[in-house]
């Protein structure tokens, strides 16, 4: 390695510590406030509009409630007094806090479909007018216009760190996409490559473009795009009461109906004592008889719970639902964001007979400081759990990066030194990194092809890592990247296999990766390489079966 970049290596450290590296927050970000307060004003005036009769009569023990509330109030008009009034503000703000309570919960349902709809109309697209496949992009005719006036077969430009307007297909360049904004994962999620023909072209509007730029023609006519789809489906979740609700409904109403008839029959037998109640007291007696709080809140708790599913992008379409959940036999779950924390992380460096372990590391360390992806970033963070001092570029000679390309798949850095000495560092893919160190008239040792293989054999990605000085062209290590299974995931398999319930892991991985992850977290089966057709054959085997199946993943595309 050249002077200036061996200065980072700290001499006499061996292998890195056993502590976890640093990772990005994992922060979920956009939820509704609940004290938002353009939520609590609409939702105030929608509690005054459920002071309705035909509102109120839905819910027995809230309309008696209303009833004595307008009883007591009448009776403090003929008859005013401070215990009067105050009894009649108490029951009237009963009523009305039941009803904020619902207004509430069912607000900011509205509130995420909301959201997702302001998301997409912010969102600005460069249109290609009369643009062919293949044209000179420079000399192309564009305007900007808005998602909602583009139309299927309309071509529009995407560069790095834009959100792609509409769903489509790349059919010029390729680039690595952000695709945690449908798929949930926070803390910039697992990028994906997607490039101009193959299976890897389709794209998802409201996705963040990471690098390079591509041309999309879009496939999805307005309204019809998948954040359309989640916005009806967020919109379009029913408010169906549980077999449990309705039974409890009924008690509610049956005793109410009992305390209804308890507190008429007093009046005589406190007038045959001379001892005659007020309305006011006897509608006080009432209230506080039947179980008015449980009858308030009864409502906006199954709202409330399915809401509380929607923030973790689970979407509940009935409360009915989520008590089937508890009957549930077989869980499906989506691998990455859900087993693994969705990003790649580097968990070793590999060098080659012959290398330090610590000049691949900071080799592999001045390589990813242009790879801003959640990979480049980990390997950084490997680099200095070696003990090696973070690198900047003012640390380097004469630094020209070379930033991470979906087209090039390696990132790297070229240095140079006064008297024409110099130095070039890559990290990628094997194959690009193999034909860049053939291409200077270097030789890539059978170890590195072999020791790749092998990496990619127990489930991990590897990343060559070549460097070209005085010494000529030649591959340092690997780097191995492998997907971080989630703590406690484990453990968390085990109680679901002690309540009876079997998990599967569904994933488009290959089936060396998938076992590797299966076996890691602890799941039951796995199914490798799955289509959206294999998904729906394994539901239907299951069912057959006699079974209730569920499905879990990290997103609302789940």
């Amino acid at each position: 390695m050249p002077p200036a970049a061996a200065q980072h290596v700290p001499p006499g450290l061996g292998t890195p510590p056993r502590t976890p590296s640093n990772r990005p927050s994992r922060k979920r970000s956009g939820r509704v406030n609940v004290v938002d307060p353009e939520l609590l004003a609409a939702s105030m005036r929608e509690a005054v509009g459920k002071l309705h009769p035909r509102e109120l009569v839905k819910k027995p023990v809230l309309f008696v409630v209303a009833v004595g509330s307008v009883l007591t109030t009448l009776s403090a008009l003929v008859h005013p007094s401070v215990f009067t009034w105050v009894i009649s503000v108490w029951l009237w703000l009963t009523v009305l806090f039941a009803n904020l309570a619902e207004a509430v919960a069912e607000g900011r349902g509205r509130a995420q479909a909301e959201s997702l709809r302001k998301a997409r109309t912010d969102t600005v697209a460069v249109r290609l007018n009369h643009w062919t496949y293949g044209a000179n992009l420079k000399r192309a005719e564009t305007e900007v216009v808005t998602p909602a006036e583009l139309q299927p077969f309309d071509f529009v430009l995407v560069e790095a760190g834009e959100l792609i307007p509409a769903d489509g297909d790349v059919v010029d360049g390729a680039a690595m996409v952000d695709e945690s904004a449908v798929t949930g994962e926070s803390g910039g999620g697992a990028p994906v490559l997607r490039e101009a023909g193959g299976d890897r072209s389709g794209v998802t509007g409201g996705t963040t473009v990471l690098s390079d730029s591509v041309v999309v023609r879009v496939t999805s006519r307005p309204g019809h795009s998948f954040i359309d789809r989640m916005i009806a489906l967020v919109e379009g979740a029913a408010r169906q009461k549980t077999p449990n609700e309705i039974a409890l409904n009924i008690l509610l109403a049956a005793l109410t109906v009992i305390f209804v008839l308890v507190v008429v029959s007093i009046q005589p037998m406190a007038d045959h004592a001379h001892a005659a109640q007020s309305t006011t007291v006897l509608v006080a007696l009432l209230v506080t008889l039947i179980p008015t709080t449980i009858g308030a809140l009864l409502s906006a708790i199954g709202i409330a719970g399915m809401d509380r599913l929607v923030q973790r992008n689970v979407i509940a379409m009935s409360g009915r639902a989520v008590e089937a959940a508890g009957d549930v036999n077989t869980l499906l779950l989506d691998k990455t964001g859900t087993i693994t924390l969705g990003n790649r992380e580097a968990v070793a460096f590999i060098p080659l007979p012959g290398v330090d372990r610590l000049q691949l590391a900071d080799a592999a360390q001045l390589s990813s400081l242009a790879d801003e992806t959640p990979e480049g970033r980990s390997v950084v963070a490997l680099a200095q759990r070696y003990g090696l001092r973070p690198a900047t570029a003012a640390d380097l000679s004469n630094p020209r990066f070379t930033e991470f390309s979906a087209r090039t798949r390696m990132s790297g850095v070229n240095l140079s030194w006064d008297g024409g000495a110099g130095c070039a560092i890559r990290k990628g893919a094997t194959a690009q990194v193999c034909d860049w160190v053939a291409m200077r008239g270097g030789t890539v040792p059978a170890e590195a092809v072999a020791w790749s293989a092998r990496v990619s054999e127990s489930g991990g990605t590897p990343l060559l890592v070549a460097v070209h000085d005085w010494d000529g062209p030649r591959v340092l290590g690997i780097i191995h990247l492998k997907d971080v299974v989630k703590e406690g995931i484990r453990e968390r398999f085990e109680e679901l296999r002690r309540m009876g319930i079997r998990t599967v892991m569904v994933t488009g991985d290959n089936e060396l990766t998938a076992r590797a992850i299966a076996a890691e977290a602890g799941v039951d089966e796995y199914l490798a390489e799955a289509t959206p057709e294999d998904k729906m054959a394994l539901i239907k085997r299951e069912q057959a079966g006699g079974k209730l199946v569920a499905m879990t993943g990290d997103g609302t595309n789940d």
